[in-house]
């Protein structure tokens, strides 16, 4: 039995949802989705109650391995200033690869437009979590105001993933002193 039989319906869905809404967008159809995956659309259906919570449970299947690529781990022992700057180092990485396209989590909440939208809750929620991280290293590493700085690191990662996403930009040689710069005027250790 091949690798791709042994995949549930459900798992070549999700997988077909999250290439594909990557490389051609949102407005990607059921059609593409189902034959992309090798699944009915009345499978599709049976599994998910729209286009549009394919998309969202995609997202949420992908949360997990994005937040474990892009954040140290909880007990590395490193200063905050450096877990920090290890996601910028990250991004940096992602950033090189020939297919990156952004953030997939921005990109939808861009094309998407609709705060209310399944995807876009999802979308919201990983971005929520990623400032939160920077607000509390930040709070961990003396920042003067944290919650500021928190803004303009996710400000800065936003934009950099952005711009090197439509290939306008690339964060190589140029994030790492804008974010230290960032957190010098805070005061963060």
């Amino acid at each position: 039995m091949t690798t791709e039989a042994k995949r549930s319906s459900r798992e070549r869905l999700l997988e077909a949802a999250a290439t594909l809404t990557y490389r051609d967008g949102v407005g990607i159809g059921v059609d593409a989705l189902c034959k992309a995956a090798g699944v009915s659309k009345r499978s599709m259906y049976q599994l998910f109650e729209s286009k549009d919570e394919l998309l969202a449970a995609s997202l949420e299947d992908r949360a997990s391995a994005y937040v474990a690529t892009l954040l140290p781990p909880a007990d590395d022992g490193r200063p905050p200033r450096e877990r920090i700057l290890h996601v910028f180092d990250q991004l940096t990485s992602e950033a090189a690869a020939p297919e990156f396209q952004g953030c997939r989590f921005l990109v939808v909440q861009i094309e998407l437009k609709d705060p209310g939208h399944p995807a876009s809750r999802v979308a919201h929620r990983v971005k929520a979590n990623l400032t939160a991280f920077f607000r509390t290293e930040a709070e961990q590493g003396g920042a003067s105001d944290p919650e500021l700085l928190a803004r303009q690191l996710i400000l800065v990662f936003d934009g950099a993933g952005a711009r090197a996403g439509i290939k306008a930009d690339t964060p190589t040689g140029l994030i790492t002193p804008t974010v230290t710069t960032l957190l010098d005027a805070a005061g963060m250790r």
